[in-house]
């Protein structure tokens, strides 16, 4: 994906600063390709697994996160306003109740995010669905926007979390990306991470 946005990604301005991005891309990953990722990059995963368990416990006090050694939520106050945390709080009981059903005819949905409201930072990802299909997990994301260093790669590992939650094998993972995008200050370490350089990091932007 990396590879494709920088070879026909356009280019674009938005308040976060420019972009090489690509429309409407479409990933299908198997627990191989996810198993793949995950120990072929480094990712934060302790930092990661944390801040889910503090989304799906609703927590809001951007202070706890810090607590939890997570400060990219920094930027956003005190408070994450109508952020993740108000719709993951949802997902504890939407997985009991997966669990407790496995009825493979019903797709079970968690919409997170809400068109018209108050928020310092929307989800990116919009809806999440959970489909049962001869005994395995198959589950799809939307997401209205993805920093593809960063950003997708974290939702990924969330994903994978979440689906481990769920008393069915996983068959895969396949996310719906509305905008997918390398920022500008992150395009030669791209290059260079996808020549084999290691100990690549890329800065976070924000806005």
């Amino acid at each position: 994906m990396l590879e494709k946005i920088l070879a026909e990604g356009r280019n674009q301005t938005n308040k976060k600063g420019n972009i090489r991005y690509l429309l409407n891309e479409r990933m299908e990953l198997k627990p191989a390709d996810l198993l793949e990722i995950f120990e072929g990059h480094p990712i934060a995963r302790g930092k990661l697994k944390s801040e889910l368990q503090l989304f799906m416990r609703g927590e809001r006090q951007t202070e706890r996160y810090r607590e939890a050694g997570i400060s990219w939520w920094d930027y956003c106050g005190s408070v994450l306003v109508n952020s993740y945390p108000t719709y993951m709080e949802k997902l504890p009981p939407l997985i009991a109740k997966i669990n407790k059903e496995k009825r493979n005819s019903k797709n079970y949905v968690l919409f997170l995010g809400a068109t018209g409201v108050e928020s310092n930072q929307a989800p990116c990802i919009s809806l999440v669905q959970f489909q049962i299909a001869d005994g395995e997990l198959v589950m799809t994301a939307y997401q209205r926007s993805s920093d593809g260093n960063l950003g997708l790669p974290s939702d990924m590992y969330q994903l994978y979390l979440i689906s481990r939650q769920i008393d069915v094998p996983l068959h895969s993972i396949t996310l719906f990306l509305g905008n997918v995008h390398i920022y500008e200050n992150n395009i030669e370490r791209t290059q260079q991470l996808l020549n084999g350089a290691e100990g690549v990091k890329f800065d976070l932007n924000v806005g």
